[in-house]
């Protein structure tokens, strides 16, 4: 049995870490084994993410406050979370892959950005690419259009000196 300040420094622990959390899923992993266990939380851990299997009534005492408050109805049976404070969609990511390969790891409730989302949208925003390909579109596209201005200017130009190299061996200028 765990002394009362044990279980206060847990609790403060966990209450700093929600708090810190923007997004957050819920999901229930009643009958995974270890090894699927421990392939999830390595899964998490690349996403610069945190797993924890959490006892209800501490994580429903930790999320008060905090934006986790919203979905901690969901805290019921076993009960699993996964959050980060930056990324939501490499964590979506890896748990909806994890999630069809392992049916006994079922979402519950999800939070993004600090909003409470419906369960279908866990797979459209597991859907969507990642921060560093939103990052390599949005560079491709601002640098699109000067690729074309710079062709056209030295399209312009190169076109200008052959007219004035035309101009000149037809002695077309004069003193």
């Amino acid at each position: 049995m765990k002394s009362k300040g044990k279980k206060k420094e847990e609790l403060d622990a966990l209450k700093k870490e929600l708090s810190e959390a923007k997004n957050l899923f819920v999901a229930q992993f009643q009958g995974m084994t270890v090894a699927q266990d421990a392939e999830l939380r390595h899964k998490v851990r690349e996403t610069k993410s945190k797993y924890r299997v959490v006892k209800n009534t501490l994580a429903k005492k930790a999320a008060e406050g905090t934006a986790a408050e919203s979905v901690s109805k969901s805290f019921d049976g076993s009960t699993a979370i996964a959050y980060n404070a930056s990324d939501p969609v490499s964590l979506a990511k890896a748990l909806t892959a994890y999630a069809k390969a392992n049916p006994l790891f079922v979402f519950k409730a999800g939070l993004v950005e600090g909003r409470v989302i419906n369960l279908a949208d866990i797979a459209h925003i597991a859907a969507m690419p990642s921060k560093e390909g939103l990052i390599a579109k949005l560079l491709f596209l601002i640098n699109a259009p000067a690729q074309r201005i710079a062709i056209a200017v030295n399209g312009v130009a190169r076109n200008l000196a052959v007219v004035l190299k035309q101009a000149v061996e037809q002695k077309k200028f004069h003193d």
